[in-house]
């Protein structure tokens, strides 16, 4: 993919970032103003290397989506299946290549954060409103669905390990011991800071990914394995089609932050950010390959429409491994919540010290984000349901920030010729978001509802 240079004229005037445009006490100086900056998660640390980019972009893209892909591909079929799991790669790792080029195309400055593009692109006002609240729904969606998986797949280790020997539990305390890490972990004040959870997450999404179709493969194809349709009425063929799209677009969810991701990496004029940052991306892409092809496919073949939302849980022998995988799961999504969260603290933060005028330090953060972590499980106990959730965040708002949004902002700011390869390019992506973010929420909504008919809360 070449690289696109924007207008050297082009500045829209008045532009500014967030914290710029958010009211500050008058009485602070300019060095006042530098060390608050410095001090938010996003800004504090600059001296990430490629490979950061490759684990977090891993972290955050290879969650909960994977699991859910072959119960996605029950409700397309073959063909429509592996047309969207392909199109989605594509698609999605031409508009990542978009927002790492834009990440620094003003010489000088570093949209370091997604709605800081989005000011660049639609004005300082409307970029704001334009972006921040996707992004919120988007990353504040994830951390709800992570702790569903986290509580999911500790209670699935303890019911292997335990078999029928234990007492039953509720997944509710599965989901509140779950928790209890990141009222730990969301402590750490950046993304360099989490590296290494992140690393090991990443990590643990290609071992928890090969155990996954391995396994399948070790089982073969169950008896009278059925691939038509998962739903057998026409209304539950069309709502579960929109589902799936949903679930699709779910897996391909990285966008979000990878503009936070590239502003930890160091740049000058002579070495920019851009090309370590691509380096990391395509051997993340390379990854959620090798990760989301197999478990999708040979996950599907092995148990046609009779797969569970999560794979893992249609799984149970050899048992011991399924318990590893689990465990593996429970490791990732701990990484994944942590990646999502970081540019969540970092508003919170923005607006309670710039805006709010809180004293920044250790108090605001161990109470703003300990809030933000208990209202998270709360709702993650009070809905826990995971391939329904999939279906609706990933079309609601996973579709325009992953599969739309960055070509709007490529066609508002470097305007391409009309009719060119690059406005077609765009067009095409926009056209295809638009029908997503439609359509599967549709699907998704109608299954939390039907499902909420027979659900007992906190059960």
């Amino acid at each position: 993919m070449g690289t696109t240079q924007a207008p050297e004229n082009y500045c829209p005037a008045n532009e500014k970032s967030m914290e710029e445009w958010l009211p500050i006490n008058p009485s602070r100086n300019s060095t006042q103003k530098k060390s608050i900056k410095e001090w938010l998660p996003i800004n504090s640390s600059r001296n990430a290397k490629w490979w950061y980019s490759a684990f977090h972009n891993v972290t955050a893209m290879v969650g909960a989506g994977v699991l859910g892909l072959p119960y996605a591909m029950s409700e397309l079929g073959w063909g429509p299946g592996i047309a969207v799991l392909v199109l989605s790669w594509i698609i999605t790792l031409y508009t990542l290549w978009q927002m790492v080029e834009m990440h620094e195309m003003v010489p000088g400055k570093r949209f370091d954060r997604y709605h800081e593009l989005g000011q660049h692109a639609f004005g300082e006002k409307l970029g704001l409103w334009i972006v921040v609240p996707q992004q919120l729904v988007v990353e504040v969606g994830l951390s709800i669905v992570y702790m569903v998986t986290g509580g999911q797949s500790l209670q699935k280790f303890h019911d292997i390990i335990c078999d029928s020997k234990c007492k039953h539990i509720k997944l509710t305390y599965f989901i509140m011991i779950f928790a209890s890490v990141h009222f730990v972990l969301s402590q750490l004040p950046n993304f360099n800071s989490i590296s290494g959870v992140s690393l090991a997450a990443a990590i643990m999404s290609l071992s928890y990914s090969t155990i996954a179709w391995g396994a399948s493969v070790n089982k073969g194809k169950v008896a009278n394995v059925d691939y038509d349709l998962r739903a057998t009425t026409t209304p539950g063929k069309v709502f579960g089609f929109f589902e799936a799209m949903g679930t699709m677009a779910f897996a391909y969810a990285g966008h979000n932050v990878v503009l936070e991701i590239q502003a930890t990496i160091p740049s000058t004029p002579e070495k920019p950010s851009k090309k370590p940052m691509w380096k990391g991306v395509v051997v993340a892409y390379i990854v959620v390959a090798l990760c989301y092809f197999p478990v999708s496919l040979v996950g599907y073949w092995a148990f046609g429409n009779h797969v569970d939302d999560n794979i893992l849980i249609t799984l149970n022998n050899p048992k011991w491994l399924i318990a590893v995988a689990n465990m593996m799961v429970v490791v990732h999504v701990i990484g994944s919540y942590q990646v999502y969260a970081m540019p969540v603290f970092d508003m919170l933060e923005t607006v309670l010290v710039r805006k709010l005028h809180f004293p920044p330090g250790l108090m605001l953060r161990l109470i703003a984000r300990t809030a933000y972590v208990a209202f998270t499980m709360f709702v993650a106990i009070t809905f826990p349901f995971f391939g329904e959730l999939l279906g609706f965040f990933g079309g609601f708002a996973f579709a325009p920030t992953t599969y739309f949004l960055p070509c709007i902002m490529w066609l508002a700011i470097y305007k391409p010729k009309r009719f060119s390869l690059s406005w077609f390019t765009n067009w095409i992506c926009i056209v295809l978001g638009v029908l997503l973010m439609i359509l599967s929420p549709i699907g998704g909504l109608r299954q939390i509802i039907m499902k909420a008919k027979t659900y007992r809360f906190y059960s």
